[in-house]
Protein backbone atom coordinates (compact mmCIF):
# COMPACT_ATOMS: atom_id res chain seq x y z
CA UNK A 1 0.00 0.00 0.00
CA UNK A 2 1.16 3.68 -0.64
CA UNK A 3 1.51 5.23 2.74
CA UNK A 4 3.52 8.54 1.58
CA UNK A 5 2.75 10.58 -2.08
CA UNK A 6 4.97 13.97 -2.57
CA UNK A 7 4.04 16.21 -4.78
CA UNK A 8 6.49 18.29 -6.98
CA UNK A 9 7.47 20.35 -10.00
CA UNK A 10 9.42 19.30 -13.06
CA UNK A 11 10.92 22.51 -14.17
CA UNK A 12 14.39 22.46 -15.63
CA UNK A 13 15.37 25.92 -13.18
CA UNK A 14 14.93 23.07 -10.04
CA UNK A 15 18.74 22.35 -11.53
CA UNK A 16 21.13 24.99 -10.48
CA UNK A 17 23.32 23.71 -14.02
CA UNK A 18 20.91 24.86 -15.96
CA UNK A 19 20.06 28.19 -14.16
CA UNK A 20 23.48 29.58 -13.58
CA UNK A 21 22.27 33.28 -13.31
CA UNK A 22 19.29 32.59 -11.86
CA UNK A 23 20.31 29.81 -9.10
CA UNK A 24 20.22 31.54 -5.80
CA UNK A 25 15.96 33.49 -7.82
CA UNK A 26 15.17 29.69 -7.42
CA UNK A 27 16.72 28.16 -4.72
CA UNK A 28 13.37 28.55 -2.62
CA UNK A 29 11.47 26.11 -4.79
CA UNK A 30 14.63 23.96 -5.21
CA UNK A 31 14.96 23.79 -1.80
CA UNK A 32 11.39 23.12 -1.17
CA UNK A 33 11.38 20.56 -3.62
CA UNK A 34 14.22 18.32 -2.26
CA UNK A 35 13.45 18.74 1.42
CA UNK A 36 9.61 16.80 0.02
CA UNK A 37 11.01 14.08 -1.92
CA UNK A 38 13.75 13.74 0.96
CA UNK A 39 10.47 12.83 3.00
CA UNK A 40 9.41 9.75 0.44
CA UNK A 41 10.05 6.35 1.26
CA UNK A 42 12.00 4.42 -1.89
CA UNK A 43 11.29 2.63 -3.73
CA UNK A 44 9.24 5.58 -5.90
CA UNK A 45 6.85 5.08 -8.43
CA UNK A 46 7.03 8.77 -10.59
CA UNK A 47 3.67 9.62 -12.08
CA UNK A 48 3.56 12.87 -14.48
CA UNK A 49 1.76 13.91 -17.74
CA UNK A 50 3.81 13.24 -20.89
CA UNK A 51 3.23 15.14 -23.94
CA UNK A 52 3.12 11.99 -26.20
CA UNK A 53 1.12 10.14 -24.06
CA UNK A 54 1.18 7.39 -21.98
CA UNK A 55 4.39 5.79 -21.45
CA UNK A 56 6.37 4.00 -18.90
CA UNK A 57 10.19 4.33 -18.39
CA UNK A 58 12.28 1.68 -16.25
CA UNK A 59 15.39 1.67 -15.09
CA UNK A 60 18.21 0.72 -16.49
CA UNK A 61 17.63 3.88 -18.07
CA UNK A 62 20.16 7.60 -18.51
CA UNK A 63 19.31 10.60 -19.95
CA UNK A 64 20.61 14.21 -20.50
CA UNK A 65 19.68 18.01 -19.84
CA UNK A 66 21.24 18.38 -23.37
CA UNK A 67 18.27 19.44 -25.07
CA UNK A 68 17.88 22.33 -21.67
CA UNK A 69 21.50 24.19 -22.55
CA UNK A 70 23.72 21.84 -20.76
CA UNK A 71 24.68 17.92 -20.93
CA UNK A 72 24.26 16.99 -17.32
CA UNK A 73 23.44 12.94 -17.23
CA UNK A 74 21.12 11.79 -14.84
CA UNK A 75 19.88 8.09 -14.16
CA UNK A 76 16.97 6.55 -13.23
CA UNK A 77 19.33 3.47 -12.11
CA UNK A 78 21.82 1.46 -14.19
CA UNK A 79 25.17 2.94 -16.17
CA UNK A 80 23.66 2.43 -19.73
CA UNK A 81 24.56 5.23 -21.73
CA UNK A 82 22.31 9.01 -21.63
CA UNK A 83 19.66 8.80 -23.99
CA UNK A 84 18.73 12.26 -25.27
CA UNK A 85 15.45 11.28 -26.24
CA UNK A 86 14.14 11.35 -22.81
CA UNK A 87 10.64 13.44 -21.61
CA UNK A 88 11.69 16.02 -18.93
CA UNK A 89 9.67 14.54 -15.99
CA UNK A 90 11.60 11.13 -16.76
CA UNK A 91 15.23 13.51 -16.12
CA UNK A 92 13.68 15.34 -13.30
CA UNK A 93 13.18 12.42 -11.41
CA UNK A 94 16.09 11.01 -12.14
CA UNK A 95 17.83 14.15 -10.93
CA UNK A 96 15.83 13.87 -7.88
CA UNK A 97 16.66 10.15 -7.74
CA UNK A 98 20.48 10.68 -7.24
CA UNK A 99 20.44 13.24 -4.83
CA UNK A 100 17.41 11.45 -2.32
CA UNK A 101 19.42 8.14 -2.63
CA UNK A 102 16.91 5.92 -3.29
CA UNK A 103 15.32 3.52 -6.30
CA UNK A 104 12.86 4.11 -9.03
CA UNK A 105 10.69 1.13 -9.87
CA UNK A 106 9.32 3.49 -12.73
CA UNK A 107 8.01 6.34 -14.24
CA UNK A 108 4.44 6.59 -15.44
CA UNK A 109 3.76 9.10 -18.11
CA UNK A 110 -0.68 10.04 -18.26
CA UNK A 111 -1.42 11.66 -21.64
CA UNK A 112 -2.07 15.23 -20.66
CA UNK A 113 -6.00 15.51 -21.47
CA UNK A 114 -6.58 11.98 -19.45
CA UNK A 115 -9.99 12.96 -17.91
CA UNK A 116 -10.58 12.72 -14.45
CA UNK A 117 -12.03 9.36 -14.88
CA UNK A 118 -8.82 7.92 -16.03
CA UNK A 119 -6.54 9.50 -13.89
CA UNK A 120 -8.81 7.65 -10.39
CA UNK A 121 -8.32 4.37 -12.65
CA UNK A 122 -5.22 4.86 -12.51
CA UNK A 123 -4.80 5.81 -9.26
CA UNK A 124 -6.63 2.98 -8.15
CA UNK A 125 -4.49 0.55 -10.23
CA UNK A 126 -1.11 2.03 -8.05
CA UNK A 127 -3.01 1.63 -4.77
CA UNK A 128 -2.03 -1.31 -3.61
CA UNK A 129 2.13 -1.22 -4.64
CA UNK A 130 4.60 -0.99 -1.86
CA UNK A 131 6.19 2.39 -2.63
CA UNK A 132 6.48 5.95 -2.77
CA UNK A 133 4.35 7.72 -5.54
CA UNK A 134 5.94 11.10 -6.31
CA UNK A 135 3.54 13.48 -8.25
CA UNK A 136 5.00 15.82 -11.20
CA UNK A 137 3.51 18.37 -12.25
CA UNK A 138 3.25 21.95 -12.31
CA UNK A 139 0.76 24.89 -12.45
CA UNK A 140 -0.44 27.50 -14.68
CA UNK A 141 2.46 29.02 -16.80
CA UNK A 142 0.44 32.96 -17.09
CA UNK A 143 1.09 34.35 -14.03
CA UNK A 144 2.28 38.21 -14.42
CA UNK A 145 4.07 39.76 -17.11
CA UNK A 146 7.12 37.38 -16.64
CA UNK A 147 5.25 34.14 -17.47
CA UNK A 148 6.37 32.43 -20.76
CA UNK A 149 2.73 32.34 -21.57
CA UNK A 150 0.61 35.66 -21.82
CA UNK A 151 -0.66 36.93 -18.75
CA UNK A 152 -4.54 35.52 -17.40
CA UNK A 153 -6.16 36.82 -14.23
CA UNK A 154 -7.73 33.45 -13.92
CA UNK A 155 -4.44 31.79 -12.92
CA UNK A 156 -4.16 33.11 -9.61
CA UNK A 157 -7.37 32.09 -7.84
CA UNK A 158 -6.34 28.39 -10.14
CA UNK A 159 -3.27 28.02 -8.44
CA UNK A 160 -4.89 29.39 -4.93
CA UNK A 161 -7.43 26.53 -5.36
CA UNK A 162 -4.53 24.30 -6.38
CA UNK A 163 -2.86 25.23 -3.33
CA UNK A 164 -5.45 25.00 -0.68
CA UNK A 165 -6.67 21.46 -2.52
CA UNK A 166 -3.03 20.11 -1.52
CA UNK A 167 -2.54 21.24 1.30
CA UNK A 168 -5.95 19.80 2.95
CA UNK A 169 -5.82 16.39 0.90
CA UNK A 170 -9.20 17.19 -0.47
CA UNK A 171 -9.46 14.69 -3.09
CA UNK A 172 -12.94 15.53 -4.67
CA UNK A 173 -11.99 18.92 -4.87
CA UNK A 174 -9.12 17.95 -7.21
CA UNK A 175 -11.16 15.84 -9.04
CA UNK A 176 -13.37 18.71 -9.58
CA UNK A 177 -10.45 20.74 -11.07
CA UNK A 178 -11.50 21.56 -14.87
CA UNK A 179 -9.65 20.02 -17.66
CA UNK A 180 -10.29 22.87 -20.05
CA UNK A 181 -9.37 25.97 -17.57
CA UNK A 182 -6.51 24.10 -16.59
CA UNK A 183 -5.12 23.43 -20.13
CA UNK A 184 -5.84 27.18 -21.25
CA UNK A 185 -3.86 28.03 -18.09
CA UNK A 186 -0.83 25.51 -18.94
CA UNK A 187 -1.48 23.63 -15.61
CA UNK A 188 -0.25 20.45 -17.43
CA UNK A 189 0.14 19.26 -13.36
CA UNK A 190 -3.43 18.60 -13.23
CA UNK A 191 -3.96 15.17 -15.03
CA UNK A 192 -1.04 13.70 -12.38
CA UNK A 193 -2.80 15.66 -9.10
CA UNK A 194 -6.28 13.52 -10.01
CA UNK A 195 -4.18 10.18 -10.60
CA UNK A 196 -3.17 11.10 -6.99
CA UNK A 197 -6.62 11.94 -5.88
CA UNK A 198 -7.52 8.51 -7.41
CA UNK A 199 -5.55 6.93 -4.61
CA UNK A 200 -8.01 5.42 -1.99
CA UNK A 201 -7.28 7.29 1.60
CA UNK A 202 -7.48 8.54 3.84
CA UNK A 203 -5.01 11.05 3.53
CA UNK A 204 -3.73 14.09 5.33
CA UNK A 205 -1.03 16.41 4.58
CA UNK A 206 1.69 17.37 6.42
CA UNK A 207 3.13 20.42 4.03
CA UNK A 208 2.48 22.49 1.68
CA UNK A 209 3.97 25.27 -0.53
CA UNK A 210 3.51 27.29 -3.70
CA UNK A 211 6.30 29.32 -5.52
CA UNK A 212 5.62 31.20 -9.11
CA UNK A 213 9.30 32.61 -10.07
CA UNK A 214 9.20 34.17 -13.81
CA UNK A 215 5.46 33.17 -13.51
CA UNK A 216 4.95 29.82 -13.28
CA UNK A 217 3.03 28.16 -10.49
CA UNK A 218 4.77 25.88 -8.65
CA UNK A 219 3.49 23.13 -5.70
CA UNK A 220 5.17 21.23 -3.58
CA UNK A 221 3.18 19.13 -0.78
CA UNK A 222 3.65 15.74 1.21
CA UNK A 223 0.88 13.21 1.67
CA UNK A 224 0.80 10.81 4.25
CA UNK A 225 -1.70 8.66 5.96
CA UNK A 226 -3.37 9.60 9.34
Amino acid sequence: MITRAVVVPHPPLLVPELVVGAAAETEPVRAATLAAAGELPGPWVAVAVGDDGRATYVPPLSGTFLGYGVDLPVSLGGDLPPDARIPLPVLITAWLRERCAVEVSRVELVPRDLPASGCVSFGRQLAEEECGLLVLGDGSTRHGPRSPGSEDERSGPFDSLVHTLLSTADVDGLLGLDLELARELGAQGRAAWQVLAGVPGPWRCSGAEFFAPFGVGYHVAVWERP
